[in-house]
């Protein structure tokens, strides 16, 4: 299963925006060879990731690759061929006249992957005792805020089958940010009411990877069989999963998932291309090898246009201290927290080169936080500052900010400090370590010196999200169609308002954290656009969000790939989109040998 229909699975609960392991890199390859037992006797679909899940608890989670989006389904959904919101779990809602109150009608018999009922009281048990509860940290809370004031929705039961949401104010996002995951209260009701020694919920420490499998109570088309780590994950079709077919036979059809873990995405077109794995995303690098393949390897490159995620470069703006220690050196601090300096990177950096080597023609540069897709995206035709290469500009910038040059063409600040820099990323794509190799090139005709350094996925992350020791990244965020989806990037307190990190709940606090006014402006406007019905407004609204964050450059974006992916011709039903990808609707995916 290709990144983007992973994901897409996920985006149908309109999570927070989370971080990206790459472009394209969660991809689809194994070898299922230790399947061709009795296993593999059963219809399955056999992929893979690149590194081991870091939880089964879904409100603890900030990244891919997770289990979520196969073994959790929500209230909403949202189709990604048409955007539309469906039902889901709920069969029903109805908004009341003054849009504050949304009362949800459950399906009939609903039941947990144990058989046990799924009711109202799930419901409320899920949004009140832990999204909204203050004391669990999860990043889903920063979507449910609402205006200045970031008040909560109240949530009460009506009766086993129907659950009312009031909102302090309108809120636009409201039916997409509902469609988050229900968790089951018979199982986690106790962990969330008793204390460990800190006093903190025993929950915070349930459902980690060395969870039993038949312990993880789900209600999504598939539950977890097996975790082995470093090795791979394996689901099994969830009997109790609501949705039927045509003639009320039960659903999911393929029987199995497999995702193998694989840490190259070389080998995962080895293996691809012998015959043994069922999909595989196609990165730039791989897609003229694949596409003459495609009749004698029975397989379809499908094609959704421009990916729907981002990737970009940034800066540590965070201007704080732990412990008496600047978190970043105040030297490059002042580098970075001028803006005429991170606008002459960004006209530095030849994306059309890129375009072109990295991404073999198949990418198109990225200048917004928002989705192309969405109805929400502010081109440059109208109006959209872009960031086209051109070193005079450049140059002309640097100089401008008290920049200069040495008798060997280096740039020095005023004080005569080398500009030098280490770019971080993650470690194990090749297309994300091509960009940076090119960044580094194209930053030394400006006179920068760039140290690219590719981590380990976990210790890059750490750094990004904890420490939050480093200086330039690279990385990704998904996308979608809704803006508020980012709240918890462009909110300063979110979790992933990465460019200027407040420490999160339990990390260590830090010492002369300040915000910037443009990033003031630019939360106060995701709160206006949230309580904005009328939708001419609303896109106005984040139109100049997108002015501001391209005028001021918290993220420099790069390039935006096709979303392509390879998929054996023996499943059924795909129906691909950029937005939902291969396997969105797997639950009516079938295999016709």
């Amino acid at each position: 299963m290709n990144f983007s229909s992973i994901f897409s699975k996920i985006k149908r609960f309109l999570l927070p925006i989370i971080l990206v392991l790459a472009t394209a890199i969660i991809v689809t390859a194994c070898n299922p060879s230790e399947f061709k037992t009795s296993a593999a006797q059963v219809p399955q679909l056999v992929s893979s990731i690149l590194s081991d899940p870091k939880t089964f608890n879904y409100p603890l989670s900030q990244e891919f690759p997770n289990i979520f989006g196969l073994t959790y389904v929500g209230l909403t959904t949202q189709n990604p061929i048409t955007g539309e919101f469906e039902p889901d779990l709920a069969e029903s809602w109805q908004i009341s006249d003054n849009k504050l109150q949304f009362i949800f009608t459950l399906r009939q018999g609903l039941k947990w992957s144990d058989g046990q009922p799924l009711t109202a009281d799930d419901v409320v048990f899920t949004f009140n005792d832990i999204y909204l509860n203050e004391a669990i940290p999860t990043d889903a809370r920063d979507v449910l805020r609402i205006g200045e004031s970031r008040a909560l929705p109240k949530v009460r039961k009506i009766d086993e089958r129907r659950v009312e949401f009031t909102n302090p104010e309108p809120f636009a996002p409201f039916l997409g940010t509902i469609g988050l995951p229900i968790l089951p209260a018979h199982i986690l009701e106790k962990s969330i009411k008793t204390k460990d020694r800190e006093g903190k919920p025993i929950f915070l420490s349930q459902w980690g990877v060395d969870t039993p499998p038949d312990r993880v109570i789900v209600n999504g088309p598939y539950k977890l069989e097996r975790y082995d780590t470093s090795q791979r994950v394996v689901f099994r079709r969830n009997p109790y999963y609501w949705r039927k077919g045509s003639k009320g036979e039960s659903q999911p059809y393929i029987e199995r998932v497999v995702w193998q873990i694989v840490e190259s995405t070389d080998t995962s077109l080895l293996q691809f291309r012998s015959g043994g794995l069922d999909t595989v995303g196609v990165s730039p690098d791989y897609f003229s090898l694949l596409k003459v393949q495609e009749k004698q390897g029975n397989f379809k490159i499908y094609n959704g246009g421009p990916a729907t995620g981002t990737t970009f470069i940034l800066f540590n703006l965070n201007k704080g201290q732990r412990n008496g220690k600047p978190l970043v050196d105040p030297v490059k601090s002042r580098w970075f927290n001028t803006v005429e300096f991170r606008q002459a990177v960004a006209y530095a950096i030849d994306r059309q080169t890129m375009i072109n080597n990295t991404f073999r023609g198949l990418g198109k540069p990225q200048d917004s936080p928002i989705s192309v897709q969405s109805p929400y995206y502010l081109s440059a035709q109208k109006g959209l500052k872009t960031y086209n290469y051109n070193l005079k500009k450049s140059k002309e910038l640097l100089l401008k900010a008290g920049f200069k040059y040495n008798d060997k063409n280096q740039l020095v600040d005023a004080q005569g400090n080398r500009v030098r820099f280490t770019l971080l990323t993650n470690a194990g794509n090749k297309i994300r370590e091509a960009i940076g190799s090119q960044i580094k090139q194209d930053l030394s005709k400006i006179g920068i010196q760039v140290d690219f350094t590719p981590l380990a996925w976990n210790t890059y992350t750490d750094k990004l999200s904890n420490t939050l020791d480093w200086e330039a990244s690279m990385l990704g965020l998904t996308g979608g169609l809704e803006p508020n989806d980012g709240a918890n990037v462009w909110a300063p307190e979110g979790g992933l308002h990465m460019f200027n990190q407040k420490p999160q709940a339990g990390q260590k606090p830090i010492e002369g954290w300040e915000v910037s006014p443009w990033e003031a402006e630019i939360n106060k406007l995701y709160i206006q656009a949230a309580r904005e019905l009328d939708e001419a407004k609303r896109k106005e609204i984040y139109a100049e969000t997108q002015r501001i964050t391209q005028e001021n450059l918290p993220f420099i974006y790069l390039v935006n790939p096709l979303s392509l992916s390879a998929v054996r011709n023996r499943f059924e039903g795909i129906k691909f989109s950029a937005l939902g990808g291969a396997f969105w609707n797997i639950h009516e995916i079938k295999i016709t040998d």
